[in-house]
């Protein structure tokens, strides 16, 4: 399968762990490792780098022994830090709008949070995985509402209209043009159109490429 990937999995609950490696496996990707502590992930990841083996992404609880604080989305920022190849998609049971904040503070590529109940949702799961691994950000919808809220009091994105504060937080999830305009029932065309007008208003040139969705969803969080 082209979109197959190699993943580390870092869960406390053997339960969950091992939920999360038959679900992953029974779609055909490798889940070389599966941790319970922030501890073993780290030496895990860095075994795997001694072997030139390293996983295409790390999926991490951000609360892990032994304290069950922010062991896990601290372990995932180091790992961003050391080896930036990997993705990181953090899991929690609540919306922590602070890990989500200090997990994005760093690169601007493969990253992901998601509430657990997202993972009942197979296919949601199974895609944002797979788009992380690739360097693309999955961010639960949940954790954008919450930063969007926030956001309101800021100046940053105050030149945007209602709609493309909208298409932004889709853009901000993860989602293609195409995804979003199926959300909002509008062309793909009205929506490449908000695209543009997001970019322009924050002051991303054609020069920056394609990293001009990222620099913009980045803008957005940050705010």
């Amino acid at each position: 399968m082209d979109d197959r990937v190699r993943v580390v999995i870092a869960e406390d609950s053997v339960l969950l762990r091992e939920g999360l490696t038959r679900l992953l496996t029974d779609r055909g990707h490798d889940v070389v490792a599966g941790v319970g502590d922030a501890e073993a992930l780290i030496k895990t990841v860095a075994d795997l780098a001694a072997e030139n083996a390293l996983p295409d992404v790390v999926v991490a609880d951000v609360r892990m022994p032994p304290t069950h604080t922010d062991e896990g989305v601290r372990a995932a920022v180091r790992l961003r830090r050391e080896h930036p190849g990997i993705g990181v998609l953090v899991l929690s049971q609540y919306v922590e709008e602070q890990y989500a904040t200090e997990l994005l503070a760093g690169s601007s590529t493969g990253v992901g949070y998601l509430l657990k109940d997202r993972v009942a949702d197979v296919r949601e799961f199974l895609d944002a995985v797979v788009r992380v691994a690739r360097g693309g950000t999955a961010l639960d919808p949940e954790v954008v509402a919450q930063l969007l809220g926030r956001s309101r009091k800021q100046d940053v994105l105050a030149g945007l209209t209602p709609r493309e504060r909208e298409v932004l937080g889709l853009m901000a999830e993860g989602r293609t043009n195409s995804a979003v305009a199926k959300q909002l029932v509008v062309s793909d065309g009205a929506v490449e159109k908000h695209v543009s007008n997001i970019f322009m208003k924050l002051g991303l040139s054609p020069s920056d490429g394609d990293h001009r969705r990222v620099l913009a969803v980045l803008t957005y969080l940050r705010s």
